[in-house]
């Protein structure tokens, strides 16, 4: 353990380091205690800006090295941010419900352990340097904390001639607007534009703020729905519903694939009928340990047949392709924000049980917004099955880039096949099928070698006891 004065002076040097400000603001520096500025963090590659959930600790809370401080909806899922040093939280500058909260933007001031939380009761965004960058958008969005600096007010002006306005119109409750002291401005711009009355709005935000999601809400449920959307036929009611930085990722990440990646096509019917029986036999001497599903061997399976067709399992890279040596498969997990694709890694040398574990305790993870990044960033090939949903016999899935294939998995279903009998005739038996579909990237895999990867699937599909080599 650091001795007290040395740990005060290690803090005080690394806030100077790392939190290097102009040096117009080193008045506001100068009025505080020794102090660190958080900021929003990238916690993913792809991340430029994140809305803030509930905060874990609150003002006072002692920070220890792993701790979740706050939750953090980025651009792939609702996180928690595990802080990684020990201190004191001081003062939440970005509440909870804020939204597009740019990265490297302040959100929260830390002291050390024994300084005085009470100093930094006033400390404000302003203090901290302000919103330093902004989401990529055309209009730079208001700041609606309580913190936020206020707006000079304008010179005053003789005022004009009183006009006679519609109750309701924009003008009238431009004034109601502005005799109300709780509501952010961005959710004061919104209520103006889609013209939605304050009268018995409740506010979710701290002390009872009004927020965007307030006024979103009031559009979507009350008659300003209809009367914010201007001409609308009868009868012909809908909600707009807000798009989460999930949803947005997905969207702009497939369109990307679906129109940059060349994407082919090979089907195939798989007899499971083996593969079952295995199942069957194998849980039924698992006294509990496990459970194993169609889908555990399927994974298995890809593990395989990418071994013995290793051009599959690679992605494109601008001037070349990255062929990967560990099979680490992504696997499609539907989630109430949107889909997301964990990632089960090196399944080529691992066994059924260690596949079926892994999988249920990362879907569950996925479900619950609690993956790590480094859990579902990566992969080198995908998995999708709707096979629980016994209406869809096939499907297409779009290739998850920069991978190069993704298999699409149907239902199983009970098919007559012709079979021989005992005395030399022929009659049928009952053989249970799946249909699976590979989409691969043609810029990486040919279609002969798409062809052969789902050929050496088949093979070990229907001798399932290849997978216990």
């Amino acid at each position: 353990m650091l001795a007290p004065v040395l740990r005060r002076r290690v803090f005080q040097q690394r806030t100077v380091l790392r939190y290097a400000v102009p040096s117009a603001l080193a008045r506001f520096y100068a009025s505080y205690p020794p102090h660190t500025i958080l900021k929003m963090p990238a916690l993913s590659p792809t991340m430029t800006a994140g809305n803030i959930g509930a905060w874990q600790k609150k003002p006072g809370d002692a920070i220890a090295p792993g701790d979740v401080l706050v939750e953090i909806e980025t651009d792939k899922a609702q996180m928690d941010f595990e802080y990684q040093e020990e201190g004191v939280l001081a003062k939440i500058l970005k509440q909870t419900g804020d939204k597009d909260v740019a990265v490297g933007n302040p959100i929260a001031v830390l002291i050390e352990e024994g300084g005085d939380v009470s100093a930094f009761e006033g400390f404000s965004l302003a203090d901290a340097g302000g919103d330093t960058a902004a989401p990529a958008k055309e209009e730079k969005k208001e700041d609606s904390s309580a913190e936020s600096a206020p707006t000079p007010a304008p010179p005053k002006s003789e005022p004009a001639p009183a006009e006679p306005e519609e109750s309701g119109s924009p003008g009238r409750l431009q004034t109601a607007l502005d005799r109300e002291p709780n509501i952010g401005a961005a959710a004061k711009r919104l209520a103006i534009e889609k013209g939605v009355k304050l009268d018995g709005l409740k506010g979710s935000g701290p002390g009872g703020k009004i927020t965007e999601s307030d006024v979103q809400k009031a559009i979507s449920s009350g008659p300003a729905a209809s009367a914010s959307s201007g001409a609308v036929a009868s009868g012909a009611a809908y909600e707009d519903i807000p798009l989460s930085g999930m949803r947005k990722t997905i969207a702009n990440r497939l369109t990307e694939s679906w129109t940059t990646n060349p994407h082919y096509f090979v089907s195939a019917t798989l007899s499971v009928s083996k593969l079952q029986k295995l199942r069957t036999a194998l849980n039924a001497s698992a006294d509990g340990r496990y459970k194993l599903s169609v889908n555990d061997f399927l994974i298995k399976a890809i593990g395989v047949a990418s071994r013995k067709v290793p051009q599959v399992n690679s992605s494109w890279r601008d001037g070349s392709i990255r062929q990967f040596n560990s099979v680490d498969v992504s696997v499609a997990v539907a989630t109430p924000s949107g889909l997301i694709t964990p990632i089960v890694k090196s399944v080529e040398s691992k066994g059924l049980e260690a596949i079926s574990s892994t999988t249920k305790e990362l879907a569950k993870r996925a479900r619950d917004g609690k993956l790590k990044p480094e859990e579902y960033q990566g992969g080198s090939i995908s998995i999708s099955n709707l096979g629980m949903n016994t209406a869809v016999e096939r499907f297409t899935a779009v290739v998850n880039p920069p991978q190069a294939a993704i298999l699409a998995v149907g239902t199983t279903k009970q098919v007559a096949i012709p079979a021989e009998n005992e005395d030399g005739s022929i009659g049928i038996e009952w053989d249970e099928q799946i249909i699976v579909t590979a989409s691969f990237d043609h810029k990486v895999v040919d279609g002969a070698i798409g062809g052969e990867w789902i050929r050496e699937l088949k093979q070990v599909v229907e001798n399932p006891l290849e997978l216990l080599l």
